[in-house]
Order: structure tokens, then sequence, then C-alpha cells
């Protein structure tokens, strides 16, 4: 049984930065749209690419990451329907991911969405793909968006990494080297398909970029120890979703250096997301994109989520630090390290990303995720969990049932909930509020307000 503890009366503001994060939010997807106005060229790939490569290639190269173009589009849940049900309507099974079901859907249907629900007509389809391979469907989802583009008459060049060689703990020179090696093929590849020559100083900056970028993130996540928490989850999905579109562009570090100090702000002055804090919560992974309102529902009990190893781990890079807890790596550039040639950037480059980001260990084995949400609960002085039987993600949802039960056996409350991140048809909003009612009552809690 959680402690019972008296609702909070802390106070609250609203982010000072927060409509600075949507306006860089819609210029990203505007920008892509707009690419072939402006001489640029557009590529595509998911949120956990090596985006820093093609940036290479000069400053009016404009990507498309895929999983966040997805969420958007579960979010406007009419739009979404259309799209899956275009995309089952040409074959297409329905228990595939259903981020990648949206993205499809959007190219089938010739429409593609901002970040403020305006739709355009014509899918603004990328000049090549730059993808890596850890999920499940990484590969195959741009298997496929091939296929559909070539119907229309477009053939669109395709390059993809494997980057699943092992857990964090397996990290060695060798399987380092050879992800690099895979990269600078790649690099000669983009020279080839683009027709550009390839710019190594931008590269190293672009890669000083990205380590900045998810470092900071982290070092936010961070102050979330506090109480009150000065951030709550669903705002969070709009400042972490920043570093999945452009983690290496200048844009994302001078944002989240803002936003750190921000934050910093509000713990020293006691500013809560949720003024009645008392209880604390965390999640495992994607949300449901389209009822985002569960985590309002579940404020009118005192609870706060503080975050999820989604929010914290996607993007954010985590090591242990001397005082046993998380924290996040050094960047390079704050280590005094000047990187001497390609290769020495790359060989960092790639260790940063398969070494630090917890977001990958999922795929190699459910007690990874369990002992880091585990970490999450104690350091963050958490009080329960919810876990999402997310039926629109295989990858990130595999050995969740093994989590629960290693939630249970450190005495953590769990609530699991069943649904899908971006198909509203497999989520029922009032069973799953009902589910809440009946977790908080277990937990001795009861509505403050209605």
């Amino acid at each position: 049984m959680v402690k019972v503890r008296e609702p909070g009366n802390y106070p609250s503001e609203r982010l000072k930065c927060w409509n600075e994060a949507k306006a860089l939010r819609r210029k990203y997807y505007e920008d892509y749209v707009k690419a072939h106005e402006r001489g640029g060229i557009r590529w595509a790939g998911g949120a956990w690419t090596l985006s820093a490569i093609p940036e290479g290639l000069g400053d009016d190269v404009y990507p498309l990451t895929s999983e966040p173009y997805g969420a958007t589009i579960a979010y406007f849940k009419e739009f979404a329907l259309k799209c899956q049900e275009a995309v089952e309507k040409a074959g297409y099974i329905r228990d595939l991911c259903s981020y990648m079901r949206n993205y499809w859907g959007s190219i089938i249907l010739d429409k593609f969405i901002l970040a403020d629900g305006t739709i355009i007509d014509e899918f603004p389809a990328p000049d090549f793909i730059w993808q890596d391979h850890i999920c499940c469907s990484h590969a195959k989802w741009y298997q496929v968006v091939r296929e559909l583009e070539a119907k229309k008459g477009k053939e669109i060049p395709f390059y993809c990494i494997d980057v699943g060689v092992g857990s964090y703990k397996q990290i060695n020179e060798r399987r380092i080297n050879y992800v690099v090696r895979q990269i600078e093929d790649g690099i000669k590849w983009l020279e080839k398909v683009t027709g550009r020559d390839y710019d190594d100083d931008r590269l190293i900056q672009a890669i000083y970029n990205e380590c900045k970028s998810t470092a900071l993130w982290s070092e936010i996540c961070t102050y979330n120890r506090a109480i009150p928490a000065p951030l709550d989850e669903k705002s969070m999905y709009s400042l972490y979703v920043l570093g999945t579109l452009m983690k290496s562009k200048k844009e994302c570090v001078e944002f989240y250096e803002k936003l750190l100090a921000e934050v910093k702000d509000r713990v020293e002055r006691g500013i809560a997301a949720v003024p009645t804090e008392r209880l604390r919560l965390i999640t495992d992974t994607q949300p449901p994109w389209g009822f985002l309102q569960i985590f309002r529902y579940m404020e009118k009990f005192g609870a706060v989520s503080i975050g999820s190893l989604y929010t914290f781990g996607l993007i954010g890079v985590w090591e242990v630090k001397e005082d046993g807890r998380w924290g996040p790596p050094v960047p390079p550039q704050d280590r005094g390290i000047e990187f001497k040639d390609r290769e020495e950037a790359l060989k960092f480059y790639v260790e940063w990303n398969l070494k630090y980001k917890p977001e990958w260990q999922h795929f190699y084995h459910p007690k990874l995720k369990s002992e880091m949400m585990i970490r999450i609960v104690k350091e963050w002085n958490v009080d329960a969990v919810l876990l999402h039987y997310n039926r629109g993600c295989e990858g990130l949802s595999l050995g969740i049932a093994e989590n629960r039960l290693a939630l249970i056996k450190e005495g953590i409350p769990v609530l699991p909930f069943e649904g899908n991140m971006g198909d509203e048809r497999e989520f029922d909003l009032p069973r799953t509020q009902a589910a809440i009612d009946m977790f908080m009552e277990s937990l001795g809690l009861k509505k403050l307000t209605e």
C-alpha cells in the first residue's frame, strides 16, 4: 500500500518556452514540405536513425522522421482512421506497427498532415531514405514506402544500417566498427544518389549537436526527481519530440538549453506541473496518442506522471554517475574532445548511441527494461507504474508481462492497461478510466475534484 499523502498546494504556471516548442515543430514539417521550393532535398528515416550523417550533405537537407509523423497522425483520430482503413483495404494486416500503418496510409491517400492538423494534398516523397534497423519493422517499413511510391512513378533510393549488435553490456570495439563501416559505405552512397560532395566538418558539428541535445534532454529529466515535479509526462511529449525530429541541429540544442534553464528555475521556486501532486507515477512506452486525456484524468486524484522510460530514453542518453544514480554522459565538446577526422567522429558517435540509449535495450531482453524501470522508480521517488499493453508496437511491448512481474516483486504497484499507440479502435477510454479509478482506490486515493 502506498502511503497516502495530503494533496499538494503548490504554485503552478505555464512553461514560458511552450510556444517556441510548438513553433519549432510546426517549422520542421513546413521545411520538409517546402524543401524543393527552396532548392533543398528531403530524406526520410526513423526517429532513431543516425541522423547526423545526412547533415554532411548541406544545410538545406530536411528530414521526415517516421515514428513522430505516425504519432502526429494518431493524435488526429479522424485522419488516422482514414489512413488505417486505406492500408487495410490495400491488403496489409492490422497487427503491424500502427505508426507504420498510419505512415503508409498517408502515402496511399496522398495526403500529408502538418503539426497543427492541417491536411495538404500530395504526400511529399523523400529524395532518399536513410534508415537503421533494430526494431522488427524498421527496414520493412521503408521497403513498402518504396513500393508505394514506385506505383506513383517515384523511384526512391534506400539505405539501411544494421545496429542490432547487442545490449550496452555487450558493446565492444568490434561491434562499434561493424556499424562504423556501414556508415562509411553509406556516406559514399549518399554522395552518389544526391550528386553532392560530403562535408566532414558539417558531420562533426552535427555529431556535437546531437550529443549535446540528447545529454541536455536527460539533464532536464533529472530535475523531475524534485517534489513537486516541474514537468508532467503529457507536457513532456511536446518537448522531447523535438529531439526525435532534429536532434543533430543547432536549433534543438538551443531550445533544450533554454528549457533546462527554465526547469531549473521551476524547481528552485517550487513550481509544480500538477499543483495537487500527492502521488507520482511513471509509464513505460508509447501512450495512446489519441487519448492523452488519461493523464489529465489521473490529475483528478492528485496523481502526476513524471515521465516514462520512453520519454527519458528515446532521445535521452544515460550512464551511472559517481553517486550511483543515472545522469547524462558528458558530451564530447564539454570534455574538450576535438575530432581529428571522420573515422574518429563516427566511432564516438556510434558508441554514444549504442551504449547510452536506454530505449534501444528493450529489444535484447525484458530484464533490461525491468532493471531500468525499477531504477527510475527508486531514483525519481515514484509510487506506482502504468504499463501499456500496446498492440501497436511489438518491439517495445516485448516482454511486458515479465516487466509487470519484476515490478510487483519489488513491491511496486502496477496498473496494466490495454490499448494501441496509433489506432483508436483498440483503445477503450471508459474502461481505462474505470481501471484507473479502481487502481487509485486500491492505493487509498479518492478523486479531489470532478
